[in-house]
């Protein structure tokens, strides 16, 4: 246990796997952390000072399983191994940790997910302001090779930078007054403060990439960011105990180029994940049509990070009007299909861990470039033609690996026929030595016997004395001068000759000088493909973004979806915008809304029932605007937008029970934050304010913050409320208009129209939704009795415009009178000169269902 001691206390943070025989075996805590996490048996292997030692083991044939388990929970691993051969060592066999392993800087394909980043982040604080501390940030894709840093001006905003880029990894300083939030983070690591010093990391990152200073990099006058980074950098190079050749540069990520969205904005509109957690039905399940894992990350990191730049988004938007008139998505797609993800593997490459396949997945990804650049050819495209000429022409390379690696390689080199035969000559003796040799030893038998004139002369072979040619005893007088005695048995002798003992000492040894030869060769063509590495990886990039363009351009034609305006001028002008996760979901036609925000009209206060697609319609027009500012096309017949800085909601809320906050504190802290935040080319959703505390109280606060919003932040909001009170905002000169969704009620059904018209609602239906929801008719009954009540007393002050409820009272019809259908009604409340055909075959689909 001496050996395991040492190392644990060269690592006392990370699950120590150390190496006996065919098992990784785990002892004490670590075995314990481990049988309960991986949920492997915990048992024990021998004893110290009279107690059993805890371990736990996971088989080597198996461990990355385990392995990738461990690093999906945060948890960090040392893999300690057996250095030389246990049957030639003296005495215990040596052991040291050789690998490292944590959830931010894997690099191995069975370890990561293959259609998100996996980051290593780290944050270093620095001084007090008037909004807070500062903030410096360093991220790092390693199996990417990406390097990139920021700083930020507030926790909230690291708060928000956090939930964009999701590290799996996260390095602070441990030190006291960080917020909370940063402690409660899966993969955290506390480090030294001293660490995160900007002038040591300076000096760090100038020796890492050899210059003089960070002037070319842009961070010589952003110490934050640079002390974030050499923290990240130093952590790096202390796990990996390799050089990082792959990473060739440092980006500056400036926070004006994008629209910014909090947390809350991110988690209310369910960009990849739902509020419930899943990642089904959510908009990037719906627009996510890439071929390679390459471009699905990419177009992860796009959807993160809107755009403002309008010369970038419009190349983006020309690029996908491009592909669909000149069908070229489709020749570009139908190419994909054979890409593997070359991003990943070019780290891999660098690092000198790419497997066999690595090298074939590349050979053939380089294969497709003269169908790639045949599709793109000749289209009238400024960004197209420059991933074109990002692509590179790569003859050389491709030309070796189709020469060097075989057809199918084997998953591992020690397998052997990696490399290709004809690439070698010394390969190909080898291996016709190791794979010929029955067929030499019959020809040399025959040859021998005809020679020698001894019929029964035989070449045979032991573990012995290796090779041999074998005559009787009888006829031991006639062999050839040129034979020598190898052994003598009671009834023949065995001889060796010099062409025998030649082949010999080579078949023996050929499979061993096979693999090394093969090895060697192997390290050489990693060498080379070093050489090339810049290029190839700007290759990587250009097909990962005509992936992502070629999805663009395939979502919009199935989805029929729109080319979107990016204007100069403020506001938002959509016409029949649709949600696009919605839609996808439903089987019904999804009815399309309009939306107009100017100047003149900032605000749209919206009422309507319950259930009746208030919510829908505020996200839908968010998800709008956000894809237009990747690029995309957008679900809407037309949709016309003005510069747009933040996109800010306040929707639903639930109870924080980590952070020990009610569902109507989440309400207000989320409010607060958009009060402070929001600007007049800000778009903020507002989703029933006050709801959460009595009903004065939040009728005060939803129309304290109304006005705000309107008069102070002067930001373009839509805001959904029960509280009919507020449609007296409304007025002349305010920037407040008014619009409703509708429904029409039919005995004790309701039908919900989901259109948006102007005006206020005139009742809420809240009463109907209930009954609808399946509360007890009794309860509802008693709920009426005391609306009528509250209406009598004056209680609420909009009671006179709400009609009593009389679901549990039979309607009374002529004798020979019909009662009028759900269709009926809605099919009334339809005014068919305003309908356009498209809308009218939709009305129709609905009535239809509700027959």
């Amino acid at each position: 246990m001496k050996q395991f001691f040492a190392a644990k206390a060269e690592h006392p943070d990370l699950l120590l796997f150390f190496r006996m025989g065919d098992f990784y075996e785990l002892f004490y805590d670590d075995a314990r952390k481990a049988a309960r996490l991986l949920d492997i048996t915990l048992t024990q292997r021998g004893s110290s000072a009279g107690a059993p030692i805890p371990m736990a083991g996971v088989p080597v044939h198996a461990y990355e399983g385990y392995l990738a388990r461990l690093v999906a929970l945060g948890e960090s691993v040392a893999i300690c191994e057996q250095i030389g051969d246990p049957a030639l060592a003296k005495g215990l066999v040596e052991r040291k940790v050789v690998r490292i392993v944590t959830p931010g800087t894997v690099t191995d394909e069975a370890l990561l997910n293959e259609r998100r980043d996996t980051l290593l982040m780290a944050v270093a604080r620095g001084g007090s302001s008037a909004k807070g501390s500062s903030y410096g940030l360093a991220w790092a894709d390693l199996a990417g090779g990406r390097f990139l840093v920021n700083e930020v001006e507030s926790a909230d905003a690291l708060e928000a930078e956090l939930s964009r880029l999701e590290p799996a990894e996260l390095l602070i300083p441990d030190e006291e007054g960080l917020p909370a939030f940063l402690h409660e983070r899966t993969g955290m690591r506390r480090r030294a403060p001293w660490l995160f010093d900007a002038d040591s990391g300076r000096r760090q990152l100038l020796k890492f990439f050899g210059l003089h200073d960070l002037t070319g990099f842009g961070i010589e006058d952003r110490p934050l960011a640079t002390a974030a980074a050499g923290a990240l950098l130093g952590y790096v190079e202390e796990t990996q105990k390799q050089r990082l050749p792959h990473l060739t540069s440092i980006a500056l990520e400036s926070a004006g180029d994008a629209i910014a969205m909090n947390a809350a904005t991110r988690r209310h509109l369910e960009l990849d994940t739902r509020v419930d957690g899943d990642t089904r039905n959510t908009l990037l399940g719906v627009l996510d049509s890439t071929i390679s894992p390459m471009g699905g990350r990419l177009l992860r990191r796009w959807l993160h990070r809107p755009l403002r730049t309008r010369q970038v988004l419009a190349e983006r938007h020309q690029a996908v009007a491009t592909l669909m008139e000149n069908r070229a998505d489709e020749a570009l797609r139908e190419r994909f299909r054979a890409l593997g993800d070359l991003e990943r593997i070019l780290t891999r490459v660098a690092l000198r861990s790419a497997r066999p396949r690595d090298l074939s997945t590349l050979r053939d990804g380089l294969a497709l470039l003269p169908a790639i650049g045949a599709a793109l050819a000749g289209l009238d495209s400024p960004r197209l033609q420059v991933l074109a000429a990002e692509l590179g022409e790569h003859t050389g390379t491709a030309a070796l690996l189709a020469r060097a690696v075989a057809e199918q390689p084997p998953m591992k080199l020690s397998d052997g026929g990696v490399i290709a035969t004809g690439h070698d000559a010394e390969l190909d003796e080898l291996r016709r030595l190791s794979t010929h040799a029955d067929q030499f030893l019959i020809d040399l038998e025959a040859r021998e016997r005809q020679s020698s004139g001894i019929a029964s002369l035989k070449v045979g072979y032991n573990r012995v004395h290796g090779y041999y040619l074998e005559i009787s005893k009888a006829l031991s007088e006639r062999a050839p001068v040129h034979y020598t005695r190898r052994q003598t048995l009671s009834n023949a002798e065995r001889y060796i000759t010099e062409e025998l003992k030649s082949f010999e000492d080579k078949v023996l040894s050929a499979r061993e000088r096979s693999l090394s030869r093969e090895r060697l060769l192997y390290e050489q063509l990693l060498d080379l493909l070093g050489e090339v590495l810049e290029p190839l990886k700007r290759f990587a990039a250009a097909l990962s973004e005509l992936d992502v363009l070629a999805g663009f351009s395939e979502r919009a034609q199935a989805l029929d979806w729109s080319r979107p305006e990016l204007r100069e001028e403020p506001g938002l002008h959509i016409e029949r915008g649709r949600h696009p996760v919605v839609e996808a979901v439903r089987e019904q036609p999804f009815e399309p809304n309009d939306l107009l925000l100017d100047e003149e009209r900032r605000m749209l206060v919206i009422t309507g029932p319950n259930m009746g697609g208030k919510s829908t319609y505020m996200r839908q027009n968010a998800l709008i605007v956000l894809l237009a500012h990747i690029g995309s096309f957008v679900p809407a017949s037309r949709a016309s937008i003005g510069p747009t800085d933040r996109i800010l909601t306040r929707i639903g809320a639930g109870d924080d029970l980590a952070r020990g906050q009610s569902t109507f504190m989440v309400e207000m802290a989320e409010t607060s934050y958009i009060l402070h935040h929001a600007t007049p080319q800000s778009l903020v959703l507002m989703d029933e304010i006050g709801r959460g505390t009595s009903t004065y109280d939040g009728l005060a606060l939803a129309d304290a913050v109304a006005r705000h919003l309107a008069a102070t932040n002067r930001c373009h909001t839509l805001f959904a409320t029960h509280y009919f009170e507020l449609t007296a905002l409304a007025e002349p000169g305010s920037g407040i208009a008014n619009v409703h969704l509708d429904a029409v009620e039919h005995g004790d059904s309701l039908v919900f129209m989901h259109a948006v018209k102007d005006g206020p609602a005139d009742r809420s239906f809240g009463l109907q939704v209930a009954a609808l929801a399946g509360l007890p008719k009794s309860t509802v009954q008693q709920a009426r009795r005391r609306l009528a009540e509250l209406e009598q007393r004056g209680g609420e002050t909009r009671a006179a415009q709400m009609a009593p409820l009389a679901l549990d009272q039979p309607q009374q019809f002529g004798l020979f009178a019909a009662a009028p259908s759900v269709a009926q009604e809605a099919l009334a409340a339809l005014d068919p000169d305003e309908l356009t055909p498209k809308q009218a075959l939709e009305a129709l689909y609905r009535l239809k269902s509700l027959l």
